[in-house]
């Protein structure tokens, strides 16, 4: 028995069907059934049994999944460490970014990386922040970009920023007039929201809910630029943070600052803490702290 057999027994028990394992690991089907015959008999166990069209676990089979998983994991952590040596600072890093924090953050970074660095190669995935979390836990990235709060008992993290959310209207609104605007006096105004995958889509409806009433969410989008300009058309209010106010170009909107409650939008750089990190993700990390710098109170970005 190789790792090999325990890696297509897997795959045969992830999908409950021979010809679906041997689709996924690009073999034939006649290969993987030959190689788990070949296990099962020099275990002098079944291992699976057919129920109609799928195939099923036996209890001997339950019995190698619960050791199989933890020694092709094991395995895998292995050749990734020595590829680490072999290749030294040559990899990749599969890293999530929301798109309006991408853009105000982190080209510069990247580039001063990418010229220390030329062999990494950094993969950056566009989502929101809700979904770039779900990823990250799911292992599906190695480093994400997230609202927080998050999971600290799940997460390392460097938080870098800490705003709050601010009004945008259009130049001639009534909210102008007011010398504080609370969140209570946005009950009957139309809401522009990010779209469901964002963070702040959550939090804005809760705050809501938490002042007394449900928001009359007019659009939603995935686009902070976008969102503005439909706040600028006269299509609705909306919320963000004070660091993407500041990006804003045009002249027919108004930022006013949100009280009663203030809304945080703190950020952090977050990864998984029970997930071996390759070389080129922990040398991100690094880099990362030393360029987002670090204060009691967490890291922020150094302007």
């Amino acid at each position: 028995m190789d790792i090999r057999h325990l890696q297509y027994f897997l795959e045969v028990a992830k999908h409950q069907s021979f010809t679906k394992a041997a689709e996924a690991l690009y073999i034939t089907q006649p290969t993987i059934s030959k190689l788990i015959k070949n296990l099962e008999e020099e275990l002098g166990i079944l291992l699976f049994e057919r129920v109609g069209k799928r195939v099923e676990l036996t209890d001997a089979g339950e019995v190698l999944l619960q050791q199989a998983q933890g020694m092709v994991q094991s395995f895998e952590h292995m050749t990734v460490q020595l590829g680490d040596l072999l290749e030294l600072k040559h990899g990749r890093i599969r890293m999530g970014l929301p798109p309006m924090i991408g853009a105000s953050y982190f080209p510069k970074m990247m580039g001063m990386f990418r010229q220390k660095y030329p062999g990494i190669q950094l993969e950056l995935f566009e989502d929101g922040a809700k979904k770039v979390e779900a990823e990250v836990e799911a292992g599906h990235l190695d480093i994400g970009v997230v609202l927080l709060p998050t999971k600290p008992e799940l997460f390392d993290m460097i938080p870098f920023v800490e705003d709050q959310l601010m009004i945008v209207v259009h130049a001639d609104h009534p909210l102008l007039e007011l010398d504080e605007v609370r969140l209570k006096d946005l009950e009957h105004e139309p809401f522009l929201l990010f779209r469901e995958d964002f963070a702040l889509h959550d939090r804005i409806i809760e705050e809501c809910r938490n002042t007394g009433f449900e928001p009359n969410i007019m659009y939603k989008s995935s686009q902070w630029d976008f969102i503005s300009e439909m706040a600028a058309a006269k299509l609705g209010i909306a919320l963000l943070p004070n660091t993407i106010c500041k990006e804003l170009t045009t002249r027919q909107v108004r930022i006013i600052p949100l009280k009663q409650p203030v809304i945080p939008w703190h950020l952090a750089m977050v990864w998984r803490k029970d997930r071996y990190l390759s070389f080129a993700a922990r040398e991100w990390i690094r880099f990362s702290k030393t360029m987002l710098g670090t204060t009691e109170e967490g890291s922020r970005l150094q302007g």
